[in-house]
Formats: structure tokens, sequence, C-alpha cells
């Protein structure tokens, strides 16, 4: 019988494909997270180099496309995710948008802004660490990273796993100025008051 420890190291490419075939993503909202689309609102630099992780259905990114951004970047592990975005975006591909089937942490290049909804709470609590050091590594100096993080412990084993601001201040305040991090009061309705809107960005 396998421990926790061992089930979670086993969220892989196979597990999530698992769940997509199964229609298993009860962490998709089916649009655009509401405290996500306002944040991107005020953005005005569309030309900027923008980066999705885990990126699933895309909400974000098609929101990004529709007000006139350029330069996206989506990556999803699973194939099924990846495949399912690029037939939904395929008019983009190629110019505005990137879709890549490949693990975040062996991900390169350089990015301005990385905006964060449901990747976080997917990983194994031991890849946080990894996830911080990997998020300073993709950002440009002075690059920023927001989203939304879970504000609340779940009763079951993950995914998704939660955590508290002051876990997630531990953590991230090494490595990056906490311009904002504060409960939301714009989450999705199933999400309501479980969620923390965070605005960081990377410490030269």
């Amino acid at each position: 019988m396998l421990t926790k420890t061992l089930f979670v190291e086993q969220l892989d490419r196979d597990y999530w494909n698992k769940r997509w075939n199964r229609d298993e993503t009860n962490w998709d909202l089916g649009s655009v997270s509401p405290s996500l689309k306002m944040f991107i609102d005020q953005i005005k630099n569309k030309d900027c180099r923008i980066l999705i992780p885990g990126c699933g259905n895309g909400y974000e990114a098609g929101y990004l496309l529709n007000h006139g951004f350029t330069n996206i970047t989506m990556v999803d592990i699973a194939s099924v995710p990846v495949e399912n975005v690029k037939a939904l975006y395929a008019t983009y591909l190629g110019n505005e948008l990137t879709v890549l089937q490949q693990d975040f942490f062996t991900l390169e290049g350089q990015y301005d802004l990385i905006i964060e909804q449901t990747f976080f709470c997917a990983l194994p609590r031991s890849k946080r660490p990894a996830y911080v050091q990997q998020m300073k590594k993709l950002l440009q100096p002075s690059g920023e990273l927001a989203g939304l993080l879970f504000n609340i412990e779940f009763d079951k084993e993950g995914p998704p796993f939660g955590g508290s601001a002051a876990e997630y201040r531990a953590l991230f305040s090494p490595d990056f100025t906490i311009l904002q991090m504060a409960v939301t009061l714009y989450s999705a309705a199933p999400r309501a008051g479980t969620e923390l809107f965070f605005h960081l960005r990377e410490k030269n």
C-alpha cells in the first residue's frame, strides 16, 4: 500500500491525463477567475511576455488574447489540455501564443509576468521550494508573479493542497517582494472566502 508521501510524488503526466480523460476536473471554473480578470485589466503593456503554467483549459489566456496581449506562453504537463487549447486558440498559435506540453520544472526562458491559477495547489508540498526557485529563474529581473492561492487546509489529502498566508509569506519572501497577499473579495462562488490574491516581484 502506498503511503500518502509516495502517492503525492506520483502526480505526473499519466496521473493528470487520467483526471482529464475521466472528466475529473473540479478545479475548472469554466471561465477566467474574477480576481485575475481584474488584475489583467490593469496591465498596460500588452506586449509583455506572459507565462501561464499548468494552463488547463486556458481561460486566462483566452481573456488575454481577446484583449490584445501579444506574447503568451502556456504550459501543461498533460497532453489532454494542451491539445484542447491548441484547437481552441489555433488562430493565435505561432504568433501571439505558444503552447507547450512540458514539465514546468524543466522549462527555460524569461518572462515579465507569470500568472498562477490552481498550479501551485496541484503540486506536492515537497515541491514548493523548487516552485519558488523555478519561478525566480523564469522571471526576468524584477519580473512579477501574480495569482491565487488557497487560504485553507483541506480535510482530505490533495490535490489540491492548501496552506495559509503566513506559510506563503515565509516561502516567498526570501526571493520575492510581496506587493500584495490578502483574501480576495472576488473569488468565483465555489471558492468564496478560501482564496488569497498574491502579487510578487522578484528581488534582484
